[in-house]
């Protein structure tokens, strides 16, 4: 993020949700529309060329679908985040998101100053966006096995052995979705500490921000859904 400014790039085929995402983004002073594009190959092209701090992108979109342009910003190493579209929270096209390297997801039908709040966190890079909704999409396809690529006993990633006792602590807290906060009051370290090991955990493990770590834990099988009836 460049300075105090957040640059944003809206993605979706009906230019009037972009039109009024747009009217509420602008009317903050901390935010400017960088562009708009109508479908996924569009906004690839964008986010190489005006290098935005978060997009949002919608899921449903001719010539390619806002998934496969998550997943292609995010595997072309920009630093974009993104923000997926949803009509609803147990969407199977918002954990598919998730999956391809989205940082968070929102209804349509946002309430401005929601929507406002989330841009600003997903930009800061180390917040927890709506970890509870999170863990129930994630809940509800690891329980329903429709988990895209997950197994049902998953291999130990080797990633993992690179983690020291206390970083591998740490990732169990972020993937319960707990604040940098309320790491720092449950292990009595400073949140400055937390911070640090949370980089550290980000780097060895390749995982962009918070909400990939919560994905990995699933995947991975580090995190099982305990709850039957969650």
């Amino acid at each position: 993020m460049t300075g105090d400014i957040i640059k944003v790039l809206l993605v979706d085929d009906q230019p009037l949700l972009r039109m009024g995402f747009r009217l509420i983004l602008e009317g903050e002073a901390d935010f400017t529309v960088v562009g708009e594009a109508s479908d996924g190959l569009e906004a690839v092209r964008q986010v190489e060329a005006l290098q935005p701090d978060v997009v949002l992108m919608d899921v449903r979109m001719p010539a390619m679908d806002g998934i496969e342009a998550t997943r292609r910003i995010s595997s072309s190493g920009s630093d974009a985040r993104v923000i997926i579209l949803t009509t609803f929270d147990l969407d199977e096209y918002a954990f598919s998101g998730l999956q391809a390297g989205a940082s968070a997801f929102l209804l349509k039908d946002v309430a401005p100053a929601e929507l406002v709040h989330a841009v600003r966190l997903v930009a800061s890079g180390d917040a927890v966006v709506a970890p509870r909704v999170t863990q129930r999409l994630l809940e509800t396809y690891v329980r329903g096995g429709a988990l895209p690529g997950h197994s049902p006993s998953p291999h130990r990633d080797p990633l993992l052995d690179e983690l020291t006792p206390r970083e591998t602590e740490i990732l169990t807290t972020i993937a319960e979705g707990l604040s940098n906060a309320e790491i720092a009051h449950k292990f009595f370290l400073s949140e400055a500490t937390v911070k640090t090991h949370v980089r550290r955990i980000l780097s060895k493990l390749q995982l962009r921000d918070r909400v990939q770590v919560v994905v990995y834990a699933y995947e991975t099988g580090l995190v099982v859904p305990s709850n039957p009836d969650y």
